[in-house]
């Protein structure tokens, strides 16, 4: 028989989930304490641009299809994406510019014209991160690693005959620089620690399975934007019955003898049977549950990166930059350095801009470019923001002035920022961290919460904060995994 469920937050895991407890025959209402939906799936305009706000890599497609062919519906009706010939275009402090090719044999080969990195060299490493994500991720994506069954089941015991290929106990920088020649290209994979947040000097080497997203499974860009991923999803939610109401924060989860019974927000108590939670799980019991049990050890666990974010409007084309663009640092590890254990920002960081209008044009008036500009900075735990943005500033546009060969800043035509204290503000992420807990230790993924409460009954958790973390697709794996448990 269904049931009546209410899901707290209409990130992408929320509406995913109401995508999930819909086709279960459930009656679903989503509450969102903004006036839009996706949570960091969003977008800015500004005069005659527009930007993808936030998460701005598109890998694994075929979770955001799946929905609706759960639906029954045909995505290529809904939803359009491209592949991407090029991943990123890299520029070393140094001088040397590379393009990161989706193919793998032209990827090695640009390695070895560029930095002198032997192409087996590139290709092994492909071929490890292959090997990892077909051993894990059907464990770690796929299923909740709080169920006994989950590490009786046939793919855990195969996972076992092949512990000792896993690099457990290396982090992800050792195994890179035993692995390359250069020490270019491994700062190039060791970036890939910053997909959910991490420090590539801390972070266990098993977390070198994040290149195959990219280079075995490939990137993509939906023909609309990212944000297009929150509006065909929030459509097909409504087309299914899904109910949402917007400004309308829960201030508390309701619960009565060990069981979840709704929530309430201003416009009083709303009675469900079920209670899914997609706000971020440190405010979610700080501010929903303050009466319950606290689950101190994963509350206090170390939390992830944050993000600083120009979104500059620039009034000139740079044909040299693409969809994505890395300017590295010339000290990675002093950088992370600053972001995890200084809790600052580097002087010299290393810069992400995502340039939409290279394969959307009318993303930036003819003739411009629409800039989103990050770096990575620690969450918020109180610093100087208003100095450290003025001082980032600064060096950013140092650093792409220089490079580019052109001064930045006369070209920016429009401008806004996004830092940690506003990231936390609009979607509750506490400190504004982008992924909850950071993975710097090995035991990383099994101190994220779980898919479901063990204190309080009919209470179940989504979402970039709990298992399996942070990113489009671990959002998306995290309400499968849900509603796989959903009871």
């Amino acid at each position: 028989m269904g049931k009546t469920v209410i899901v707290i937050g209409a990130g992408i895991a929320g509406i995913a989930s109401a995508i999930r407890l819909a086709k279960q025959g459930h009656t679903v209402s989503v509450f969102e304490a903004n006036s839009y939906p996706g949570g960091k799936l969003t977008e800015l305009k500004l005069g005659g641009y527009r930007f993808d706000a936030g998460p701005s890599l598109f890998t694994l497609p075929q979770a955001v299809e799946a929905l609706f062919e759960l639906a029954g519906e045909d995505p290529a009706d809904h939803f359009e994406y491209v592949k991407l010939e090029k991943t990123c275009n890299y520029f070393y402090p140094s001088g040397e510019r590379l393009t990161a090719w989706s193919d793998n044999a032209r990827f090695a080969e640009e390695l070895a014209n560029k930095l002198g990195e032997p192409k087996e060299y590139t290709l092994n490493a492909l071929k490890q991160s292959a090997f990892l994500y077909n051993n894990l991720a059907p464990l770690f994506m796929e299923k909740s690693l709080h169920k006994a069954s989950t590490w009786l089941g046939s793919k855990a015991f195969s996972a076992y005959t092949k512990l000792h290929k896993f690099n457990f106990n290396k982090t992800m920088n050792e195994a890179n620089n035993t692995r390359f020649k250069n020490e270019k290209t491994a700062q190039l994979f060791n970036r890939y620690a910053t997909y959910n947040g991490s420090d590539p000097y801390q972070t266990p080497a098993t977390l070198n399975i994040i290149p195959h997203l990219e280079f075995g499974l490939g990137a993509y860009f939906p023909k609309k934007g990212m944000h297009d991923i929150t509006m065909s999803l929030y459509q097909l939610a409504e087309r299914l019955g899904v109910h949402f109401y917007f400004n309308s924060p829960a201030k508390t989860i309701v619960t009565h003898n060990g069981t979840a019974k709704g929530i309430n927000t201003g416009m009083g108590f709303h009675k469900a049977d079920r209670v899914v939670c997609n706000m971020d799980m440190v405010a979610a019991y700080k501010k929903l549950l303050k009466g319950e049990s606290q689950p101190k050890k994963l509350l206090n666990q170390p939390k992830s990166s944050s993000a600083l974010i120009f979104y500059w409007g620039i009034k000139k084309q740079f044909p040299q930059l693409d969809l994505h663009n890395i300017f590295f640092s010339a000290n990675y590890k002093d950088e992370f350095d600053h972001i995890f254990k200084k809790k600052t920002v580097f002087d010299d960081p290393t810069v992400y801009i995502n340039i939409t209008s290279t394969h959307k044009a009318d993303d930036a008036p003819e003739g411009c470019q629409n800039w989103f500009t990050m770096i990575n900075v620690p969450h918020n735990e109180g610093q100087d923001w208003d100095g450290l943005i003025k001082e980032a500033r600064a060096n950013i546009l140092t650093k792409l002035s220089k490079i580019l060969g052109e001064d930045i800043e006369p070209l920016i035509e429009v401008e806004d920022l996004l830092d940690p204290r506003l990231i936390e503000q609009r979607t509750s992420s506490f400190g504004g961290a982008l992924y909850g807990n950071s993975s710097n230790n090995k035991f990383a993924a099994f101190l994220r919460h779980p898919n479901f409460s063990k204190r309080i009954k009919h209470l179940y958790f989504c979402g970039g904060s709990v298992h399996p973390g942070g990113g489009i697709p671990l959002a998306l794996a995290s309400a499968k995994i849900m509603t796989d448990n959903f009871r």
